[in-house]
């Protein structure tokens, strides 16, 4: 189920990214069945020859759609709109079309704001949340382990998923990637214009309102894919809770390293919590635009793995370091920080 965009159908999507890795894997992929679906829409936009097909073919649902927005601009716009209210249309297809079995895929930050360890086991237990996206992705959770009508549902909590960790390949670009997109504009911006900030001929260092210490937890998209898809195809697993996070965060401090080798004239200086004094104008528009980010760059805390490390000894997460969000960054640079759908060769979806 995918939702259309303004440019194609919900199967010219699914086809352009096919298409994508027939030319990387050098073999042509067998094609999904699609349904045109939309969260936000009555019935999730189904049709009664949709829901048909649903009902005779399926057995399990992998509810990975969710709103990333950090903040709601209104009570009932994004993310509930799509992470509550989508989740409980989500759910009303589960039971309408007899199926038991939910795999939903949340996020480990419903911990929200704690700096202990987070278990598995735990959802609310009286934790505040960072941003509106968390409180949203706990209320989902909270719902789907209300429906009595399914089996003991599996939830996947990844942490902040990054690039491929063997070639780059994204098709979202938050979190790290924000940091990394503006700051990248606004230093080739001052690059072009001759306006960098300089104090004689030093260039002045962008200050950060960090320590370097802040630990985040990044997981690359490849790892935590092939894990959901591990756990999915094995019903012993099933019913419980994974932490999809690693166990070696990255401090905010190679992440600045990081910044510094990919965007040229950057040059960055920790200076601790707090306002800072006479801004420079690359540190007034950093800081405007990282606002609504303002929660992402918190210490995260430890997050137990036991579930996950016991379902899947063999596959640890790449360990995520300076030369991995160097290739990452770079791949991301190259993009321009945007993964753009292309049209397929055959534009028009298949007849159903």
């Amino acid at each position: 189920m995918v939702r259309r965009n303004r440019r194609m159908s919900a199967e010219q999507r699914v086809e352009s990214l096919m298409a994508v890795w027939d030319a990387r894997l050098g073999r042509e992929l067998p094609r999904p069945h699609v349904i045109e679906s939309d969260l936000s829409r009555p019935d999730l936009g189904l049709d009664d020859i949709d829901r048909e097909w649903i009902e005779e073919h399926c057995d399990t649902v992998l509810h990975n759609a969710a709103s990333l927005l950090f903040h709601a601009t209104t009570p009932d716009g994004e993310p509930w709109r799509s992470n509550v209210d989508g989740t409980r249309a989500i759910l009303e297809l589960c039971r309408t079309a007899g199926i038991a079995n939910l795999h939903h895929v949340s996020t480990a930050y419903v911990c929200g704001l704690r700096s202990d360890r987070a278990l598995e086991s735990e959802l609310d237990v009286g934790q505040e949340p960072g941003n509106d996206y968390e409180r949203s992705k706990v209320a989902a959770e909270e719902l789907i382990h209300a429906a009595d009508y399914l089996a003991p549902p599996t939830v996947y909590r990844p942490s902040i998923i990054i690039g491929d960790s063997s070639n780059g390949f994204s098709t979202t670009f938050h979190g790290f990637y924000a940091a990394l997109r503006l700051a990248h504009t606004l230093w080739q911006a001052a690059l072009d214009s001759g306006e960098q900030p300089v104090d004689g001929d030093q260039v002045v260092p962008t200050r950060l309102t960090l320590d370097g210490t802040e630990r985040k937890n990044l997981v690359t998209v490849d790892w935590v894919s092939r894990a959901i898809a591990e756990i999915l195809v094995r019903p012993e697993c099933h019913g419980q809770t994974f932490h999809l996070t690693s166990p070696q965060p990255v401090t905010t401090r190679v992440m600045s390293e990081v910044l510094e080798q990919v965007i040229d004239g950057c040059h960055n200086r920790f200076v601790g919590p707090g306002p800072l004094k006479d801004p420079s104008t690359i540190e007034k528009l950093f800081y405007e635009q990282m606002q609504v980010y303002s929660s992402y760059w918190r210490d995260d805390p430890e997050f137990d793995t036991a579930n996950t490390e016991k379902a899947l000894p063999d596959l640890p997460p790449p360990t995520v370091d300076h030369d991995l969000l160097v290739r990452l960054s770079k791949a991301a640079i190259e993009m321009g920080f945007r993964w753009r759908d292309r049209l397929p060769v055959s534009p028009e979806p298949a007849a159903r």
